[in-house]
């Protein structure tokens, strides 16, 4: 899979990017991940990429000129269109079915907005849809990028050891995680459940299932009917 970002701040894309769990997948050529400075297409000898906002109103827009410049070179560079995402507290919230989506694609690029936002006219003309977070405003679109970056890659075949790592993490099949516990055995007087060390697996993932019920419904019951596609779905 190939992604790619444009951005006012490659720097720190790449920074979180380049450890764990997306660096080795990018080392293992599972996914390549590319930035893009939007600055560099800029057209300006001080690599200025926004303006003035059309009637007024607080902080700089970005211009379109350089957005679309930095699109059309990665069209070029990929040698095809790629589906472009822009990160937006006005797009639809991003999930974890979202993710499973995502990473059955061969590729796609992201748009990252800066200052007060970006001219309307080249999210129109790019854009194939907005993605967001969550309902708050952030500095800028990096942060989501990375999110969505990391849930996408960590779900293409072989980034993980086996898909069982994340088909009991919640949000899969509408349901969050159960507890987890490790050594020690009895930590501060508090003791793991005895039915985890009893060695009855059958009994474990029968205790899991019903604890995973539990957490949902105590503190998400209104994701209990989402769905998410099983790998290779």
């Amino acid at each position: 899979m190939r992604i790619d970002i444009m951005t006012l701040f490659p720097e720190v894309c790449a920074a979180f990017t380049g450890s764990s769990i997306l660096g080795r997948a990018q080392q293992k050529k599972l996914a390549e991940i590319h930035y893009h400075n939007i600055r560099d297409y800029s057209g300006d000898k001080h690599n200025r990429v926004d303006d003035y906002s059309y009637g007024g109103g607080p902080g700089m827009i970005i211009r379109p000129e350089p957005v679309y410049a930095c699109f059309e070179a990665i069209c070029n560079e990929c040698g095809y269109r790629p589906k472009m995402f822009f990160m937006s507290p006005q797009g639809k919230t991003f999930s974890q079915i979202k993710a499973f989506e995502l990473s059955k694609l061969d590729g796609f690029a992201i748009l990252c907005g800066h200052y007060e936002g970006i001219d309307q006219r080249v999210i129109e003309k790019i854009v194939d849809e907005e993605i967001s977070i969550g309902d708050f405003v952030l500095t800028g679109g990096e942060l989501a990028a990375m999110v969505v970056t990391d849930a996408t890659v960590r779900l293409i075949d072989g980034v993980l050891s086996e898909p069982e790592c994340y088909l009991g993490e919640s949000h899969v099949n509408g349901l969050l995680e159960y507890p987890q516990y490790t050594r020690p055995e009895v930590w501060r007087d508090m003791s793991v459940p005895e039915i985890l060390i009893s060695g009855h697996h059958e009994n474990i993932q029968k205790w899991r299932r019903q604890k995973s019920l539990e957490t949902t419904l105590n503190k998400r019951p209104d994701i209990l009917n989402e769905k998410v596609p099983k790998p290779g779905k």
